[in-house]
């Protein structure tokens, strides 16, 4: 009996991973924040939303937070199809990116763009809706289908 106890304990650890959904920032005005760096939004603090990278670390309380939009870009899988297989043409690739705007400490207004996976886009933008008391702003009517599922 104590064997499965420390398989099922294990296996539940693996699966936990690590807190938070993955992301990407794209783009945005935040200084020591570059484009390309990748990590962790966090949503678990109640008083600030926290992304972590390798780099960096910043935190944006929620009460600053101005405006949330999301959208997606829909791109054909042409190079998937042409060199595996043209069946992969029909599919579509889905990125989805969340923008938040935001007052940093010295008043200056404030943007980052991440890009969040699709595992995690749903679970991002309603937590984000719960914290701030903000509403997103989709930007068209596929974006608003898919962003609230």
């Amino acid at each position: 009996m104590a064997p499965r106890v420390v398989l099922l304990l294990w296996a539940s650890l693996a699966l936990a991973g690590e807190p938070g959904a993955s992301a990407t920032v794209v783009g945005g005005t935040v200084a020591g924040v570059a484009g390309g760096e990748e990590g962790r939004i966090e949503l678990t603090r109640p008083d600030a939303m926290v992304f972590r990278s390798k780099r960096a670390s910043l935190t944006i309380p929620y009460d600053r937070i101005e405006t949330l939009e999301y959208g997606q870009r829909v791109n054909r899988r042409y190079v998937e199809g042409i060199l595996l297989s043209p069946v992969l043409l029909l599919a579509k690739s889905r990125k989805h990116f969340v923008t938040i705007g935001y007052t940093d400490d010295e008043g200056h207004r404030q943007a980052l763009v991440f890009r969040v996976g699709k595992g995690d886009v749903r679970a991002v933008l309603a937590g984000l809706e719960a914290k701030t008391g903000r509403r997103v702003e989709y930007q068209d009517a596929a974006a608003r289908k898919w962003g609230k599922g």
